[in-house]
């Protein structure tokens, strides 16, 4: 069966559950398995940055993970500037998201969990370890950045620069045109996904939605302007939780300087600096949890029954 296919016959999901963090109102919802208990390790989830994104990318993950039969419960939240949580005109760096997670964490979930952070999204799970390692017992990195990318810092003068070019009339039309089902198949052909039969509309439809508040823009914009863009091959080095890192086996880089690299080349170089890592290479580029569900749950499953 199809992941897009799939009802909620082993899945509940909470309505949208809101919490308050430096008086922004934040979403997320709690999934769990349906006629049983609760049992295991929660998960959080961490969604990609992008035009339309949202926690919604993870809704075939959690429908998969039950249907399979485990029964984690999974917190997914909205991060600041996304989805249904507030929007507010600014600047976002990975370590306000962090903190915005660790408040998650210390408040609503109140247990160690393991997190599972898509992507480029990365800096902002190794901020949310430094701040709150005690609630964090491992980490799965689904499709991290290339290498280079990873542990090159770019100047703060630039990203300064493309924040205020994006930030202007110029970024607002840029950023209509962004959000057209063109643009966003295009992009999603050539940068994400291994195969252009997967880019379907299910996919389409979900980020034209996402996108149609024009305040998820500022988000949008912190990320290409490139705020996440530091140096963390120390802090990568001083991750003490298992970590497991998932590549696919036609990954690409979006940056210049990960275009080189390959898939082995990349996990081989996060697997060296991991004190505790492990990898694995599967099917698909960029967006393992969503465009090979089923592989992705199989892959990590027995990673996060050992943590």
């Amino acid at each position: 069966m199809q992941p897009s296919a799939v009802t909620n016959t082993f899945m509940t999901a909470s309505p949208t559950q809101f919490y308050t963090w430096q008086n922004y109102r934040c979403a997320y919802e709690v999934h769990q398995p349906t006629n049983s208990t609760p049992e295991g390790i929660p998960l959080l989830l961490i969604h990609p940055i992008g035009v339309g994104l949202s926690r919604q990318f993870w809704r075939r993950f959690c429908h998969e993970w039950y249907n399979t039969g485990h029964q984690n419960p999974i917190y997914n939240p909205d991060l600041l500037g996304c989805g249904e949580s507030e929007m507010p005109h600014l600047a976002y760096t990975p370590s306000d998201w962090a903190r915005q997670l660790q408040y998650f964490l210390q408040t609503v979930v109140q247990k160690p969990v393991i997190v599972v952070v898509q992507g480029a999204l990365l800096p902002v799970a190794i901020e949310l370890i430094q701040k709150e390692p005690n609630l964090i017992a491992g980490l799965i990195l689904a499709g991290p950045p290339a290498w280079a990318v990873i542990t090159k810092k770019s100047p703060e003068w630039q990203q300064k620069l493309l924040w205020n070019i994006l930030d202007s009339p110029f970024g607002n039309a840029f950023y209509r045109y962004a959000r057209t089902p063109k643009f966003l198949t295009s992009f999603s052909t050539r940068q994400l996904f291994a195969s252009d039969d997967a880019v379907d509309a299910e996919w389409l439809n979900a980020l034209v939605a996402g996108a149609e508040n024009p305040k998820n823009r500022h988000a949008v914009f912190s990320f290409l302007a490139g705020f996440w863009r530091q140096n963390y091959s120390s802090a990568i080095a001083s991750i003490r939780q298992p970590t497991l890192v998932v590549v696919g086996e036609t990954a690409s880089s979006i940056s210049q300087e990960g275009k080189k690299e390959t898939p082995d080349e990349r996990l081989a170089d996060y697997l060296a600096c991991l004190p505790q890592g492990r990898g694995i290479k599967m099917n698909g580029r960029n967006v393992l949890p969503y465009e090979s569900t089923a592989e992705f749950v199989a892959a990590i499953a027995p990673f996060i029954n050992e943590c």
